[in-house]
């Protein structure tokens, strides 16, 4: 009886790392908007951007009948849940001023220049909760046009000639935040 028993542990044990096994390997295999995350540090500020990094995949982005961020339309700014932006110091973005804090970055792509919106609700997925009453700021900047292709949504720092920005490009598409610290 007793090594009936013992038998049937046994397998249950078996079972059970079987099954976590094949958990854990499922989580391994790569998101199809897997999560991005860039920093940039000055002096004794430091500003975090935490985003989903959807890929073109033959579909379009920034037309006004586009599957992906559409002209015109509030987007999340990425995939999955809306972009996060923390900030530890007060800065400038495009000349307005945005305290320490972290914000969803929501964005209305335009074909000539794009909404920049900092919000205060934060945890949100995607912007189908958006509240515009939530905003903290609202500034424009303009469209530009990347030398090279981008697959995947990229945000990234930019330094150059003393200056900061922060740069969200896609296919050909980029829009570039200047900050000021």
């Amino acid at each position: 009886m007793k090594k009936i028993i013992t038998s049937i542990f046994a397998c249950f044990a078996l079972l059970a790392l079987i099954s976590f096994d094949a958990n854990a390997q499922e989580a391994l295999k790569q998101k199809p908007s897997p999560l991005g995350m860039v920093t940039y540090t000055f002096e004794n500020t430091y500003v975090k951007v935490t985003y989903g990094r959807p890929h073109l995949r033959g579909r379009e982005a920034f037309t006004e009948t586009a599957e992906l961020a559409p002209l015109g339309k509030i987007w999340r700014t990425g995939a999955n849940e809306a972009t996060e932006i923390t900030i530890t110091n007060t800065i400038k973005m495009a000349g307005e001023t945005v305290s320490p804090g972290t914000y969803s970055l929501f964005t209305i792509p335009g074909a000539k220049s794009w909404t920049i919106i900092l919000n205060k609700d934060v945890g949100q997925w995607g912007a189908y909760k958006y509240d515009e009453e939530n905003d903290l700021v609202r500034f424009e900047v303009p469209v530009n046009q990347s030398d090279e292709m981008f697959e995947p949504f990229t945000i990234r720092f930019e330094q150059a000639n003393g200056e900061v920005s922060l740069q969200m490009i896609w296919a050909k598409t980029m829009v570039s935040i200047p900050i000021e610290f």
